[in-house]
This record gives C-alpha cells, structure tokens and sequence, in this order.
C-alpha cells in the first residue's frame, strides 16, 4: 500500500504542474530580459572604442597631420577627432544598420528570430559604430602617412631659405643684421618662395628678404620696404 503511494507520488511529480527544469521555472519575461542583457553586452564595444580611439585620432592628428600647413598640438586633434566620431557613432553607424537590418530581415522573412529584435538592432548598430571608428583612425594614419613627404619637402625648403638670409647676413657690412638675426621671421608666399624680415634695433624697421629656393643657387633678392610680415600679409 505505501509502495504504491509512493509510485503515485512520483508519477505526478513526474507529469504535474511542478516540473523541474530552468526552462519551466523562470518566467517567459524573465528569460525575455536575460536574453536581451545577454545580446546588450555582447554589443557593449562603442563607447570603450570611442574613447581610445578619439584620443588615438588626436595623437595621430598631431604627429601626422592631413595637411601640410595644418599645425596641430594634441589637445586640438582630440576635439577634431571627437567632432569626426560622434558623427559616426550618432549618425552614420544607425543609418547603415538600418539598412544592413532591413536587407536581413528581407533576406530571411518568414523565419524567426533567437534574439529580440530590440537587442539584435543594438548589436548591430553598436558593431557599426565600432567598426567605423577603427576605419576612421586607419584613414587618419594613411592621410597622415601620405601627407608626410609634403611636410618634409616644406620643412627642407624653409630650412634652406633661413640659410640664405643667415649668409647673406653673415656677410652684410650691416651690424644690425648681424646682431638681431635672432628676430628673423619668414612666411611663406607661395611654392619654394619666402619672406624673410629682421628686425631693426628700434623694433620698427625690418630688413626684408625675398627668397626663392625653386632656384639653382638659391635666389635671394632684398625687398625695399620696411615693414613686418605680420603687417604684409594683413
């Protein structure tokens, strides 16, 4: 008699309402919720790639500028890489998951979904974003490399024109050029062409210099007025 109580017991243990087992104990919310957290980490990449790669498109902005003439300290490159980023996280990582989305989803209709659909739009997009950001430092360096001969080829021909007006300093009968030759400043007028002016001991005149480096030997010719490269090229 108690045998069979106790067979009866497991056998609606067995088939009863209160089956073990995670799948029947956890509510369908409750798996719905773990679920989505589960998809939400496994997305959770932009924001740490934000960060190092904002501050890595800054340094590489300072080292290796795009353009020839664009002087750029590291604080400066950390704004611009900032203002490039956010455009690519908040507004072009969403519209290509979107479209990258609704080409899945027309690929694949009729068939059902593992994650949900909330969580999986922000894996993508979250992926988008990251994505974009390690190509837009890889853009950033190429730019940077490529530009680089220009730089030096600028940085040569300065060079040279400063040597210029040093010897011709050097061997002026005019003291003053000699002895304020450290307040020499040049600007550049155009392709391999400066302008070089030293002040005179009043600060108020300048002996200006007109340099052309394109020419074998290079070319230095006096300009007859007087006044500074600042107020020049205002």
């Amino acid at each position: 008699m108690r045998a069979d109580k106790r067979l009866a017991g497991r056998s609606s243990s067995a088939n009863g309402p209160n089956t073990r087992g995670y799948a029947a104990g956890v509510d369908p919310g409750e798996r719905f919720w773990w679920s989505r957290l589960r998809w939400r980490l496994r997305g959770a990449t932009q924001w740490p790639a934000f960060v190092v790669l904002t501050l890595l498109d800054g340094l590489v902005l300072h080292l290796l500028p795009p353009v020839a003439t664009l002087g750029l300290n590291p604080i400066e490159g950390v704004l611009i890489a900032t203002f490039g980023n956010l455009f690519l996280v908040g507004a072009l990582a969403p519209f290509l998951s979107r479209r990258i989305g609704a080409r899945e989803r027309a690929a694949h209709a009729g068939r059902l979904t593992t994650p949900p659909p909330e969580a999986e739009q922000a894996v993508r997009r979250d992926r988008m974003a990251t994505v974009l950001l390690v190509a837009g430092l890889a853009a950033t360096i190429v730019s940077g490399l490529a530009n680089r001969p220009v730089i030096v080829s600028e940085t040569e021909e300065t060079e040279e024109a400063a040597r210029a007006v040093r010897q011709i300093a050097d061997h002026s009968p005019d003291e003053e050029l000699r002895r304020n030759l450290e307040t020499a400043n040049t600007v550049r007028l155009g392709e391999g062409y400066f302008r070089i002016c030293i002040a005179r001991d009043d600060r108020m005149r300048h002996a200006c210099f007109f340099v052309d480096t394109g020419k074998e030997p290079t070319e230095v010719r006096r300009d007859p007025s007087q006044e500074p490269n600042d107020q020049v090229a205002g």
